[in-house]
């Protein structure tokens, strides 16, 4: 037992110290020691294996990476997006579909070299593009990766999937290597934002957040891909979610959205929403939207003049938009 002991103490001081050369040798050490990437500050020392609000210590921690079909047509198209599901979350919203890997309770160990990896292997796949999901908490270590694999011949468009509780001058390390931002924008009102996520200052920070976006990608761009879909190759589509009861919410965040923006970016509109469990202290959300009140929400964001959207079909809550977490394309 001792041995065992022993071997697993060596295994992890030999984790940390490759962790920490990694950091030095990419130049992200002083953003993990005192870590303030995302909006709550927790000034974690995620380099000595602390870990901040997010779960995270600066070890990159995901849980797949393979194609994925169900995210907008023009990101999907056929072939699929080269999905990366990062582990652990800034915002950790209590309704999350993917609370298993937001909590951190799965997920593999990968090293810069290995993502870098990962993306190179996507694009042979024939992924339409390197969809980076939940990225926040590991921006330095991505965008190391991405400037690897491109140097070795990454080409595809680079999707940057995020909840949105997000710092523009986190973001600002990005430009350049992101195509495409693909940010939710969940509330308007600071109780929502407070009450599901923890969050009062959701909406001015996600607004801020969007902002910086729609500034590195101003303007949508679109080819034909090869089965004559038409694919995204740069731009900013911002999705929003509906939730049980949140009909008023949601005019606002699109009202905002199209007073901000008009149709420069594109808006997704998703009745999705899925209880993944019995809600004890949330027991509006023990329910799924209605088909009439999503209709009523589609038909508002028409009024409003919104042209470039998306929505969803009924029954799409009733499919499951979680896969497996079982490490699938991560490993050399």
């Amino acid at each position: 037992m001792k041995e065992t002991e022993s071997g697993r103490a060596e295994h992890m001081r030999e984790g940390m110290e490759s962790m920490r050369e990694e950091a030095h040798r990419y130049g992200y050490e002083e953003a993990m020691k005192d870590c303030t990437l995302c909006p709550r500050n927790c000034h974690a020392d995620r380099l000595s294996g602390q870990r901040g609000y997010c779960g995270q210590t600066a070890q990159i921690m995901a849980a797949r990476a393979a194609l994925h079909f169900w995210e907008e047509p023009c990101i999907s198209g056929k072939e699929g997006s080269g999905a990366v599901f990062f582990c652990g979350c800034p915002l950790r919203c209590v309704f999350c579909q993917n609370g298993v890997i937001a909590a951190g309770g799965a997920g593999e160990a990968v090293s810069v070299k290995q993502l870098s990896r990962i993306f190179l292997r996507l694009q042979e796949e024939g992924a339409n593009n390197i969809n980076l999901v939940t990225p926040t908490h590991f921006v330095p270590q991505i965008a190391a990766a991405l400037r690897l694999s491109r140097q070795e011949g990454l080409g595809i468009p680079v999707v940057y999937n995020t909840g949105s509780y997000e710092k523009a001058e986190t973001l600002k390390l990005l430009e350049g290597l992101v195509d495409i931002y693909l940010p939710d924008l969940k509330y308007w009102s600071r109780e929502l934002g407070e009450r599901y996520s923890n969050a009062p200052d959701y909406f001015e920070t996600a607004s801020a957040a969007i902002a910086e976006m729609v500034r590195q990608v101003p303007e949508a761009v679109f080819e034909t891909g090869k089965d004559g879909t038409m694919l995204m190759k740069r731009g900013v589509i911002v999705r929003h979610l509906m939730l049980p009861g949140g009909g008023m919410d949601s005019r606002k965040v699109l009202r905002c959205l199209h007073e901000t923006y008009g149709n420069r970016i594109y808006v997704s509109i998703m009745n999705q929403y899925t209880p993944m469990r019995r809600f004890e202290k949330y027991p509006e959300l023990n329910r799924r939207v209605s088909g009439k009140a999503y209709d009523r929400l589609v038909d508002f964001a028409i009024s409003l003049g919104i042209e470039n959207g998306f929505i969803q079909e009924g029954g799409t809550a009733e499919e499951s938009f979680v896969p497996l977490w079982d490490g699938t394309g991560l490993r050399d």
